[in-house]
């Protein structure tokens, strides 16, 4: 309808015939002075005047327009087509008002998704600054712990040095009161004694003359009984003398009597030395030899139950109840089968030295490298030699004298070695310990076979270079693995746990509890601990057992004394000084050698 209004129509105005209209006439006077007016007026001004003025002249020309239309043929085609397209117009804009309605609840669901991040967001910054708060009232709280920790702590000290001056102030306190007492004492003593003498002196200057006639008397009595006794004395000599002279007989007799005694005395003299050390070679035991399988004659009657016991037991496998290091088990059982097949075919002995931290096994195993190859052990300690002073000398021959008499062999076992066998170059040692270096260095000359030497050292590197040189195999000798360990726990607990469990001795009972599952968790505790240590734990189980009210062992009380022990252990380390950690350099070794 815009044509009908004359706004927005770029055709001119068409006459019934179809002819352009003449425009319109030109705006009033009035128009034009209002619009001169409205010069002088603001954009906005104008604007809100625009609102409020009315154009007449669009007015006439719908009512010309409207005339002109009626009086058309085409008037009826046109309104419809006016209509239509009102209607079309209608359609567009409830079209448009839909899309704007659908754009907007768009917008609604966008903004309340948006709305719905941002509170996602919003929660999570909040979630977050509580985890930030939380973490830093936490690092807040653990610092004032620490800093109440410290200040007990500083406390504790402060008290412990008070409690400590005190302590020593009583201790000086108590020492000076005994030191006062004791002065005392000695003062009234000296007074006491000096008062004695001066008693004593006084009765004897009182007595003098007494004393000097009684000595005079005793004097007088004992000249008078000696010279008879030498004359009684000289006359029976005198006439013994000259009867002698007188008879031949007597002389020859007297002079042949004289000498048959002296040399009955001799004779008698050199048959027993001999004999003795006769008997000391074959029966007797050497005075450094602590312990053998070899046995005397009166050792048999002694004790006979176990000398049969000796008799009756045959040879056992070298490593037979030992927990070890396959490298190392296969090393030693070579040694083994060497050694027994030696003194089979009466061969020479090898030297052995073995070496590592204590209580890897050494000396068990020495002891059954003996009974594998049927021979006798003898053990001594190094540590024996040096208080024998001169005397070593001839002790280290009788050692070698006694085992060189040995029908079935001898294992000569010496532990601590390193004692007495030390560098004779760098080490400051006295001439007996040179002397008894050397009788032991001259009788390992060369190798025997009647003897073996067995050498054991916790610090090898301390031998003389002539001891080195008498070696022929060096074992060493490491502290277990885990594995190792592990065997070793279980072997003990069955030793000490439960088989006396099962031998239902009274007061020890075991409570049931998985004994693997503990053994394998003290196996990994135990780190760094020999052999005997973990045996040494097992008989600590036993006491565990036996002080407890009841008599049952608990799982408890195991893992208790396995830690205890474990405590020991690192303080026995912590004690070592930096010398004896370089002098035992295996004492943190992997795994070893380990007895059962």
């Amino acid at each position: 309808m815009s044509w009908l209004f004359g706004y927005k129509s770029k055709v001119p105005p068409q006459g019934a015939d179809g002819a352009p209209e003449p425009p319109g006439p030109p705006p009033s006077a009035a128009g034009a002075g209002q619009a001169a007016g409205d010069v002088n007026l603001t954009k906005a001004e104008r604007k809100a005047m625009e609102a409020y003025r009315f154009d007449s002249s669009a007015l006439e020309r719908a009512a010309e327009a409207a005339r002109t239309l009626e009086r058309s043929k085409h008037a009826r085609e046109a309104l419809e087509l006016s209509k239509m397209q009102e209607n079309t117009r209608q359609q567009e804009y409830l079209a448009k008002v839909k899309e704007y309605e659908a754009h907007i609840e768009t917008s609604k669901v966008e903004q309340k998704r948006v709305d719905h991040e941002e509170r996602r967001k919003t929660l999570a910054e909040e979630t977050k600054q509580q985890q930030q708060r939380a973490q830093y009232q936490d690092q807040l709280a653990r610092k004032r712990y620490e800093e109440q920790l410290a200040q007990q702590q500083r406390v504790q000290e402060e008290n412990l040095r008070k409690q400590e001056e005190s302590v020593a102030k009583q201790e000086a306190m108590r020492r000076k009161t005994i030191e006062h007492e004791m002065e005392l004492r000695e003062k009234n003593k000296m007074k006491l004694l000096e008062a004695e003498l001066r008693a004593k002196a006084k009765v004897d200057r009182e007595n003098r003359d007494l004393t000097l006639e009684q000595i005079r008397l005793k004097a007088e009595e004992n000249r008078i009984t000696v010279m008879e006794g030498i004359k009684t004395a000289g006359s029976v000599l005198g006439q013994g003398a000259t009867a002698l002279l007188t008879d031949w007989n007597k002389v020859v007799t007297t002079v042949g009597g004289l000498s048959l005694l002296a040399l009955g005395v001799y004779t008698a003299k050199g048959a027993t030395g001999v004999t003795a050390r006769y008997v000391e070679a074959r029966i007797g035991k050497p005075s450094l030899v602590n312990e053998t399988s070899r046995f005397s004659i009166l050792e048999a009657l002694k004790h006979p139950i176990e000398t049969a016991k000796r008799l009756k037991n045959k040879p056992t496998d070298a490593l037979q109840g030992v927990v070890l290091q396959p490298k190392l088990e296969e090393r030693l059982r070579d040694i083994a089968i060497a050694t027994k097949n030696t003194k089979n075919n009466k061969g020479l002995y090898r030297n052995i030295l073995m070496h590592g931290p204590p209580g890897t096994g050494k000396t068990m195993f020495a002891k059954r490298l003996a009974s594998h190859s049927g021979m006798d052990y003898a053990i001594m300690t190094g540590g024996d030699v040096g208080p024998m002073g001169r005397d070593a000398v001839t002790a280290i021959h009788k050692v070698f004298d006694w085992a060189s008499t040995s029908r079935r062999g001898l294992l000569l076992f010496i532990d601590e070695a390193d004692a007495f066998l030390r560098k004779r170059s760098s080490e400051q040692i006295s001439e007996d310990m040179r002397s008894a270096l050397n009788a032991f260095l001259y009788r390992t000359g060369e190798q025997n076979p009647r003897f073996m030497l067995v050498l054991a050292s916790n610090t090898p590197e301390q031998f003389d270079y002539a001891i080195n040189d008498r070696l022929d195999e060096m074992v060493e000798f490491t502290l277990p693995g885990l594995e190792e360990r592990e065997r070793l726990v279980r072997l003990y607990f069955d030793k000490f746990v439960l088989e006396p469990a099962a031998e239902g001795k009274k007061r020890f009972k075991v409570e049931q509890w998985d004994y693997s599952a503990v053994c394998s968790k003290m196996a990994k505790m135990c780190e760094g601990m020999s052999g005997r240590e973990i045996s040494k734990l097992g008989v600590s189980w036993q006491a565990a057992c036996y002080a407890s009210e009841e008599g049952v062992l608990t799982e408890k009380m195991v893992l208790d004394r396995c830690e205890a022990a474990v405590r020991q252990h690192r303080q026995k380390m912590a004690w070592l000084s930096e010398q004896e950690k370089l002098d035992h350099k295996s004492i943190t070794g992997g795994k070893g050698f380990l007895p059962q």
